[in-house]
């Protein structure tokens, strides 16, 4: 990646090799980078991501997610959703 890039992982956190990433932001090989979930959920001591001298890095609790609009679609798909099961009709349905 270019030196200026940003990183950001929203996915999984075992996908980033944490170690290579901490020393890529320390040693400025890489411009910064922000991610919502590390390998090991709830994170432990010794996570390198974790140390307080890692530059350029934003780490959010995994619930970047829940911004006040998306929780209002999660309700809204859930109140819909059990609306179209008490009228009998199929909504969502794989088969």
């Amino acid at each position: 990646m270019k030196r200026d890039a940003l990183l950001i992982n929203t996915a999984r956190g075992s996908i980033v090799d944490e170690a290579a990433l901490t020393e890529a932001l320390r040693e400025r090989r890489l411009g910064g980078a922000g991610i919502d979930v590390l390998a090991v959920e709830p994170p432990r001591d010794g996570n390198p991501l974790l140390e307080p001298d890692v530059p350029n890095l934003i780490v959010t609790p995994h619930t970047a997610w829940a911004s006040r609009e998306s929780r209002q679609r999660l309700v809204d798909e859930v109140a819909k959703n059990i609306e179209t099961f008490l009228l009998g009709e199929e909504r969502n349905r794989v088969v």
